[in-house]
């Protein structure tokens, strides 16, 4: 009777830790499906973040199409410059075409202004011709008016060329005759000058015509 209870409380007992262990099997069996559809979520989710951040990066097409807006941002740009400089330049020369052809016009002009007080000297002189009976004061009164025209002439860059006695050079003279030379050490030389040759500038405006010796 005594083994019998023993054996009933042991199976009771036995049964009842079954239960218990089911319980923690079931249990575990849980956590252990919900950590495994845990890891599945996140397997889930990792491709859509990959997939957003591969949205977020630009395309090759539109990479193309950025830079091409660039290169038009450039193009613009580099138009309007060009379109300015071409603008400034067709000024200046405006500019420059007016002013050079004011300087044609007026270039004389400063040469002109000192000329004239010449010119009033010759008037002052030839109404002093009319009752003038010194011919020898006439004479020194034109010579006084010339001397000074020649030197306006030297400040306006005129120099005479210079003749007398010299080889003759055809840069700067013209043979318009020859004749016997008096002295043997005059030949090939200027004897006599004609007209007077000038220099402006150091060019020749007008070359002097002379007589040769041979």
């Amino acid at each position: 009777m005594l083994r019998r209870r023993m054996f009933h409380k042991y199976n009771k007992n036995h049964k009842n830790m079954d239960q218990k262990e089911k319980e923690n099997i079931q249990e575990e069996e849980l956590k252990a499906q919900e950590a495994r559809q845990e890891t599945t979520e996140e397997q889930v989710e990792q491709p859509e973040n990959a997939e957003e951040t591969t949205e977020n990066e630009p395309t090759a097409e539109e990479l193309l199409k950025q830079e091409l807006e660039q290169a038009n941002q450039q193009l613009e740009e580099q138009k309007d410059k060009y379109l300015r400089l071409s603008a400034e330049f067709d000024n200046y020369r405006k500019r420059t075409m007016k002013e050079k052809a004011e300087l044609i016009l007026n270039g004389g002009e400063k040469s002109i202004s000192s000329i004239l007080p010449i010119v009033d000297d010759f008037e002052r002189a030839l109404k002093n011709m009319e009752t003038a009976e010194d011919v020898a004061a006439v004479r020194q009164g034109v010579e006084l008016i010339y001397n000074k025209f020649m030197t306006v002439l030297g400040q306006n860059g005129v120099k005479v060329i210079e003749t007398k006695e010299l080889p003759l050079d055809t840069d700067f003279h013209e043979a318009i005759a020859v004749i016997p030379a008096p002295a043997e050490e005059l030949k090939g030389k200027i004897l006599d000058c004609v007209q007077t040759g000038y220099i402006l500038n150091e060019k020749v405006i007008r070359h002097a015509k002379v007589v040769v010796g041979e």
